[in-house]
């Protein structure tokens, strides 16, 4: 269950940093702060934020949905804890917010 959600965390922590070259100024032009330029610096990051993003979503996915074991022999558990409604939840949620913050260059045109 730790690992489920150190996946679910990561995954929208790095899907965030991919993001930071464009939310990242948009977002401090709104609040009135001048010279986000900064953020422009995470761009060369970008794809291996993203690989990084998905790899960890992808784990989060299979820790979550995982196959349980056909046979258990004596002495064994014989199932597998099953994560939460909660969880499942926040993984579709986490998801959802990655998707749309790696194709937030791509609507941002419109938002103009």
């Amino acid at each position: 269950m730790r690992t489920q959600g150190a996946t679910l965390a990561g995954s929208a922590l790095s899907g965030l940093l991919a993001s930071a070259c464009c939310i990242g100024p948009l977002v401090l032009s709104l609040l009135g702060v001048s010279g986000a330029a900064f953020a422009q610096r995470f761009e060369p990051l970008r794809p291996y934020l993203l690989v990084l993003t998905y790899g960890l979503l992808a784990a989060a996915f299979y820790l979550t949905y995982r196959p349980g074991k056909a046979a258990c022999a004596p002495g064994e558990a014989c199932e597998m804890p099953r994560a939460s409604r909660a969880g499942i939840v926040m993984l579709w949620v986490g998801t959802l917010f990655v998707v749309l913050a790696t194709l937030f260059p791509i609507y941002s045109q419109f938002l103009f």
